[in-house]
């Protein structure tokens, strides 16, 4: 007999009071309205009732309301290729574009992706101002996306889970929507989190430009990234440079945003991401971390997998007709986080 019930009958026993199974429907689920005796007991079940089913709801509700996702190398694997891709093409878009010295380009983005979370987010900060729709366009427009295929095993996966899921990218809307096509998951989120949705002010045009169109940046921050490249053993944490007017992960103020944008309660939110900067951001800012790409678990992440296709054995809890106590021992796929005190 479950424990509610076993303490009712114990009290119905002591009172000479009809146990629950001899109390009709309309007794237990109507109030007392009178001061009998009898009646006051009545009163007492109904108040136990009610605390019962109150405990029965609050047990019902789900542990997590919300998944967010990052899209690139999260969605699909980093072995398709196209961060190399990406790299290649905002370094060329760095000598063609902004005048960087080619010699230069590669150190320089290194850095500055170091510093800032994205490059465009880098360039912005020390000085360059050009139009972000043509950087995306040329960073982004140009991928080789046919190496995405369709991923029946995700769409599958995604659409078996009764929880939101929203997208939280660094990138453009155009290649998220693209990458989302491609895999055929672009009916499989509730909401996108972008560049544009977390910039929606950063369109003022470009200003004090020279005749390419470009704004040159200052010789301190050029000397100051520079100076970086020349000395990298001084710079293994992250340098104090100018603020840059993107937001972006992995900083705070892009999860922030996020949340509010997306009405996000971190408490009950997965997040899944291939960074481990923006991991341990999530972390911080109260998400449930997730670093996909590898079964190597990092300080910040509560699990760590190979593949976002192995999110069902690591957290199982998330399928609500899955037995929460199956094993999750899953080596070389899955790797889970276990909180120690001291």
């Amino acid at each position: 007999m479950p424990k509610p019930l076993a303490f009712i009958a114990i009290v119905s026993a002591l009172f000479s009071v009809p146990p629950p199974s001899l109390i009709s429907p309309f007794n237990l689920s109507s109030p007392p309205h009178t001061s009998s005796p009898l009646l006051s007991f009545r009163g007492l079940f109904y108040l136990i009732k009610m605390a019962c089913e109150d405990q029965c709801r609050q047990g019902l509700k789900p542990k997590y309301d919300c998944l967010l996702f990052d899209v690139d190398d999260t969605l699909y694997p980093r072995s398709s290729g196209l961060l190399e891709e990406v790299t290649e093409n905002i370094q060329e878009y760095m000598v063609q574009k902004l005048g960087v010295e080619e010699t230069e380009a590669s150190q320089i983005n290194g850095v500055l992706y170091k510093s800032y979370g994205t490059s465009m987010a880098g360039l912005k900060a020390i000085g360059y101002d050009f139009d972000n729709d043509d950087y995306h366009r040329f960073v982004h427009g140009r991928l080789p996306y046919e190496r995405l295929k369709p991923d029946n095993v995700l769409r599958s996966l995604l659409l078996s889970l009764p929880i939101r899921k929203v997208i939280f990218s660094n990138a453009d809307k155009a290649h998220v929507a693209k990458v989302l096509s491609r895999l055929g998951l672009e009916d499989c989120f509730d909401g996108v989190i972008c560049f544009e949705t977390l910039n929606p002010c950063n369109y003022e045009g470009i200003s004090s430009s020279d005749e390419n169109g470009v704004r040159r940046p200052s010789y301190t921050s050029r000397r100051q990234i520079l100076d970086i490249i020349e000395h990298p053993c001084q710079s293994d944490s992250v340098p104090v440079l100018q603020e840059t007017p993107v937001v972006c992960k992995p900083f705070e103020d892009a999860f922030e945003q996020a949340f509010k944008l997306a009405n996000i309660n971190p408490r009950k939110t997965v997040f899944f991401d291939d960074s481990v900067r923006n991991i341990k951001t999530g972390k911080l800012m109260g998400l449930h971390t997730v670093l996909v790409g590898t079964a190597s678990r990092i300080n910040g992440a509560d699990y760590a997998l190979e593949s976002i296709h192995n999110m069902k054995e690591a957290l199982s809890d998330l399928w609500e007709a899955e037995d929460k106590t199956e094993a999750r021992s899953f080596a070389g796929k899955v790797s889970m986080e276990t909180t120690v005190t001291a």
